[in-house]
């Protein structure tokens, strides 16, 4: 059954532009086009007037930056989010927030369908409709430029032919996207992944070659969140924010990848993500303060899983919500204060600090301060080599020393 009303998620960029125009000539179908403001830096006025004058009958925008910060950041943060231990996850973060309001201005306007804009090589149309599929099974979800098999070439000719007020030219091929946390770029030079990137790729980022003084930051952490910069109290959006801005003076958090997509290509990417490299470095710092070491060895492996699965589109999923439950009990004391240098592209941690704090000076002090008694090493050691050299014992026994162990003697 064709819908009558679809509600698309609008950027305001080639796709969902083109992807305006599809709907109604495929469907018949009055599309509704929603717009969310999750910290991009975009006039998202002059999108929502976009979307009319590319033929949406309704469009509509939401200021989601504190919901952005509040429900999605924060997790990922406490996550130490890194995918391929490299990359903070941009879209991958935003995709379900969207999802999310697309099934509310789905239900609110009695639309029978949702849309996104994403082509069928990204990652970006796994995320959208196995979310839809989560909060709202009923709704059928259409991908225009995917299932119309529409190349980029084709949707700047369709852009064109149309007289489409989209900023995007043959001449400026760049995919842009972007929010609060970073901003990714891909298509034109990048798809050689031996071209260095222009330096008009960055727009949040200064050339981290060039000379200039350092700074340094003051971030305040309460239970794995950041809550302070240089001693104010900050939103989490509005901290994000500030030191995008510190930071990225700096060239601070410059990303060049090859990265392995869901769908199973490799894609070279460019990401700029200033406060999110400056924010994780700390964070991380912070727990090697204040975890128990069992406790931090099992969430390096849980902070992994995480990411792979909020990147392959299952933020909606019952292991990632178990996930969240021991990340946020494992967050509780991750307080304190971290020191931190911008400089050169690098946020280098200086100073840490913690009531929380795991870290006994008597005890790890060589001077005459030292309380560790020294005496009870010996037997720990072999109490905690036991096992092995019990083992050992019986491998020499039947005839099959440990290959390498003792080294040949050399022939005179």
């Amino acid at each position: 059954m064709t819908p009558s009303r679809v509600v698309l998620a609008y950027s305001g960029g080639l796709d969902t532009s083109v992807a305006i125009g599809w709907i109604a000539e495929r469907t018949g179908a009055e599309v509704i086009a929603v717009a969310a403001d999750v910290g991009q830096g975009e006039d998202l006025t002059a999108i929502r007037a976009r979307a009319l004058a590319c033929g949406a009958v309704e469009s509509h925008l939401v200021d989601a930056r504190s919901e952005f910060a509040d429900d999605f950041l924060a997790p990922a943060l406490r996550a130490n989010v890194l995918y391929q231990d490299r990359y903070p996850l941009l879209s991958a973060l935003s995709r379900p927030l969207i999802a999310r309001h697309l099934v509310r201005v789905a239900r609110e306007k009695g639309a029978g369908a949702v849309a996104h804009g994403c082509t069928g090589k990204g990652n970006d149309q796994v995320r959208f409709e196995v979310a839809v599929g989560a909060l709202a099974p009923d709704l059928a979800v259409l991908a225009p430029v995917r299932d119309s098999g529409m190349t980029r070439d084709k949707a700047i000719a369709f852009v064109e032919e149309k007289g489409l007020p989209v900023p995007v030219t043959r001449s400026s091929p760049y995919s842009i996207d972007q929010n609060l946390w970073g901003r990714a770029a891909e298509c034109g030079v990048l798809e050689d992944p031996w071209a260095q990137p222009p330096e008009e790729v960055f727009q949040h980022t200064a050339d981290p070659t060039t000379p200039r003084q350092p700074d340094e930051v003051l971030i305040g952490f309460a239970d794995g969140l950041p809550v302070s910069l240089d001693g104010r109290p900050l939103p989490l959006a509005a901290l994000i924010g500030e030191l995008n801005v510190r930071a990225g003076a700096h060239g601070v958090g410059r990303i060049d990848l090859v990265e392995d997509r869901l769908v199973g290509i490799k894609s070279r990417e460019v990401y700029e993500c200033p406060a999110a490299v400056t924010l994780l470095a700390a964070h991380r710092d912070l727990e090697d303060l204040t975890l128990e070491r069992d406790l931090a060895r099992f969430k390096r492996s849980v902070d992994q899983r995480w990411a792979e699965l909020v990147y392959d589109g299952l933020w909606f999923s019952p292991l990632k919500r178990a996930l969240d439950a021991f990340l946020a009990d494992a967050s509780r004391n991750v307080s304190g204060e971290v020191r931190v240098r911008l400089h050169g592209g690098t946020a280098q941690v200086v100073g840490r600090r913690s009531p929380a704090s795991l870290y006994d000076f008597s005890l790890a002090t060589y001077d005459a301060h030292d309380t560790f008694d020294q005496g009870l090493a010996k037997g720990f050691v072999d109490l905690w080599g036991l096992p092995t050299k019990v083992w050992a014992g019986r491998e020499a026994r039947l005839g099959d020393p440990l290959a390498g162990a003792a080294p040949s003697a050399s022939p005179a």
